[in-house]
């Protein structure tokens, strides 16, 4: 075994990192996939300074964000980088403070909260259905573009318990624009200290963020907030800041509206290469009798699993960092205390050892609840997504209503992913979208 870092595990060395620098610009997650095949579910890759874990191994990744998650903190580069749009939120934050807000807007994600989540999503999928209809005969759907416009609703209540419909576009595009610099500078050789037109465009885009999110909190600040079930409502009936209750609504448009339209693009993408699947969704949502609703999510267990088979191939957090901060023993791996834990969740999902024919599109697999280290979509332990029961219920009942009335079909080839703050079909994502026959506007 050849070693190229403090850790005790193989990996690949210096010469190997510098021919593949193309490639980890390209495409990262598929870098990372290879660093596991060809070096194992734990490999270390060699950086000056800081010790690197790659880990795709389904003990480790519960070892480090389950049993002993607390001895793992958030202060990487990943989240540094994210922390310079959201600040220090529930995404990026850590220690007493992260726990503190999580405790203040828990409320608005128990079951009560979500039934009235469940009647935006219906109308979000209709405005889906309807933006499709509205288009000329033959003309695909963006669908990316599509979905974030429907989930505006959803986000605005949710958020705020608002029609956000002038504020939310430009808080969700002025925060897209925000992420995409963030990412080119993560990738740049230019320390980000330096005075870049990059850096002076990320200025521009946090202030236009700033803005939008004081306007919201003025008008919340405005309605009565006694039991509030709304995520500013709350923040600011608990005495939070205007400060933290900006940086808590960032990261939930970041962990909320970016990765639901991320994971309706590509569940939408793989029906619509997949008839057999798709047909058994048709006929699923054609048995209620009528338009869907809260109550009706427990029966749609095959379109609930097609979305967690999408999740499971495209999960929008691809990888999840980790820096430990006390001595572990990770997979059989000695991990130092400052050691860089990278969890590989797209090389995770698609390991021919732990899922039968990793890389085709099977919902059967999710029939049965059961429990799967090796899934973790929305993280696991005390970290695990606080949105991960919105974002699910959000999903199966946008895709029920639109497949209700209309079926979906591929407007060219598979399009490649750019892992970026999420996954993302490349150049966008168009579909046709079509009405079924019989079915009326």
């Amino acid at each position: 075994m050849n070693r190229y870092s403090p850790l005790d595990v193989g990996g690949p060395s210096p010469l190997d990192m510098v021919r593949a620098v193309p490639r980890i610009l390209r495409a990262p997650h598929l870098f990372l996939t290879e660093v596991t095949a060809r070096h194992g579910a734990a490999a270390a890759i060699p950086l000056p300074r800081t010790p690197v874990l790659v880990l795709a191994d389904p003990a480790g990744v519960r070892r480090v964000l389950v049993e002993n998650a607390r001895a793992y903190g958030k202060a990487t580069i990943q989240y540094n980088a994210l922390a310079t749009v959201t600040g220090p939120g529930l995404l990026a934050g850590d220690g007493q403070r992260w726990r503190t807000h999580r405790r203040v807007v828990q409320p608005a994600f128990h079951h009560a909260g979500l039934r009235e989540v469940a009647a935006h999503a219906v109308h979000a999928g209709r405005r889906l259905a309807a933006e499709a209809d509205a288009l000329a005969p033959g003309q695909p759907l963006e669908v990316l573009d599509a979905t974030s416009r429907a989930g505006l609703e959803v986000v605005g209540h949710t958020l705020a318990a608002a029609d956000l419909s002038n504020d939310a576009p430009l808080l969700v595009e002025a925060v897209g624009r925000a992420l995409e610099l963030v990412v080119r500078r993560a990738a740049s050789p230019v320390p980000g200290t330096w005075p870049t037109p990059s850096r002076a465009r990320l200025a521009r885009e946090v202030a236009a963020i700033d803005d939008v999110c004081a306007r919201i909190l003025a008008d919340r600040a405005r309605r009565p907030l006694d039991d509030p079930r709304d995520l500013v409502g709350l923040m600011l009936a608990a005495g939070m800041d205007d400060r933290q209750v900006r940086d808590e609504l960032v990261t939930f448009v970041v962990a909320g509206h970016e990765t639901v339209a991320s994971s309706l693009t590509w569940t939408l993408d793989l029906l619509s290469r997949n008839p057999s699947a798709l047909a058994r969704v048709h006929d699923e949502v054609a048995a209620l009798d009528v338009a869907p609703g809260w109550d009706d999510v427990p029966r749609l267990p095959f379109l609930r699993a097609a979305v967690d088979e999408a999740l499971r191939l495209y999960p929008p957090a691809w990888v999840i960092t980790r820096q430990a901060l006390a001595d572990d023993v990770v997979a059989g791996v000695d991990v130092p205390a400052g050691t860089l834990v990278i969890v590989c969740t797209w090389a995770l999902h698609r390991d021919p050892a732990l899922w039968d024919d990793p890389t085709a599109f099977r919902p059967d697999r999710f029939a049965e609840p059961a429990r799967r280290d090796h899934y973790v979509p929305f993280g696991a332990g005390p970290r695990l997504c606080i949105g991960r029961d919105l974002a699910l219920v959000e999903e199966v009942l946008v895709l029920a209503e639109l497949l209700r009335t209309h079926t979906v079909r591929p407007a060219g080839p598979p399009r490649p992913v750019d892992a970026l703050v999420t996954l993302r079909p490349r150049g966008g994502l168009p579909l046709h979208v079509e009405r079924l026959p019989g079915s009326r506007p």
